[in-house]
């Protein structure tokens, strides 16, 4: 009796397999490597002095250090909510959770230079909420608080959809059984839950710093682009760019390059050495 043989879906000829690869690999040179090597080219393109002088202008450093201020208030506060919107999410039952989880998700499908007009009608000049603040002496537009502001818009989700999977998977079996042991509310968080969750919040605070960082449409939007006061990195590069300054313009622009790279590096090392525990955080976004 004839036995059929049943070929495996992955079972194609050599020479199909090489020329999917060198597609993959076409493609990866043609949108990734030539980029990377076009920017950090035209940054080094006047030697390593230039480079250097570039990076130390006013404008330069004050960009980098606005970057920096932005990204270490816009990251904190995203894993503060969105350890409280995955644990709620993930340990409770409560009705508008589908409604909750859809807003986490609104940045990912709004663009943002819509967020950052949503932040100009509401503390524009015309709107209620800017003159009351600013009879107070409060800026939001044009100022840190409105780029600040911005950047959290578009950065939120990160942290809380790497955790919200992560937790649903895991159940409340050791939250329960540390309560039962006799263990505080604060005690189980610290010693339990956050343990069991602190690799995947590693991997959505790495790729929320890096969408802080980077980020332009909305911060563009708010920010006024006051030279020396109120241009991020992103911002910075276009206006040198602008002015024909091409070796400060990728000056800059290798650092968000640097950056997107040890991003990737970390993300990699996180996947290899704990890839069982962030398989279930949803990773990719």
């Amino acid at each position: 009796m004839a036995h059929s043989h049943r070929t495996s879906p992955t079972d194609e000829p050599t020479s199909v397999r090489w020329l999917l690869i060198a597609v993959c690999l076409a493609f990866m040179a043609l949108f990734l490597v030539l980029p990377l090597y076009a920017v950090f080219a035209e940054a080094f393109r006047l030697g390593w002095n230039a480079f250097w002088t570039a990076l130390g202008t006013k404008d330069a450093q004050s960009a980098i250090r606005l970057t920096l201020l932005v990204a270490a208030i816009a990251v904190p506060l995203n894993i503060v909510f969105g350890i409280c919107a995955s644990w709620a999410i993930a340990k409770f039952e409560f009705k508008g959770k589908a409604f909750l989880i859809t807003l986490i998700d609104l940045p990912f499908s709004v663009s943002p230079v819509i967020s950052g007009l949503v932040y100009v009608l509401l503390f524009g000049s015309g709107s209620l909420l800017g003159p009351w603040l600013k009879s107070y002496g409060i800026e939001i537009l044009f100022a840190v608080p409105g780029i600040v502001l911005a950047t959290i818009f578009v950065t939120f989700p990160f942290v809380a959809r790497e955790l919200i999977p992560l937790m649903q998977d895991q159940g409340t079996g050791d939250e329960e059984a540390a309560l039962s042991l006799g263990a505080s509310g604060w005690q189980t968080f610290w010693r339990v839950t956050l343990p069991n969750i602190k690799w995947g919040l590693l991997y959505g605070v790495l790729l929320c710093n890096a969408r802080a960082m980077g980020e332009f449409g909305a911060v563009a939007v708010v920010s006024g682009k006051i030279r020396g006061e109120t241009t991020t990195i992103p911002l910075q590069v276009e206006m040198f760019y602008n002015e024909y300054n091409a070796t400060a313009a990728f000056a800059l622009a290798s650092l968000l390059a640097l950056l997107a790279l040890v991003t990737l590096v970390l993300k990699t090392a996180l996947e290899w050495r704990y890839g069982d525990e962030l398989a279930a955080t949803g990773r990719g976004h």
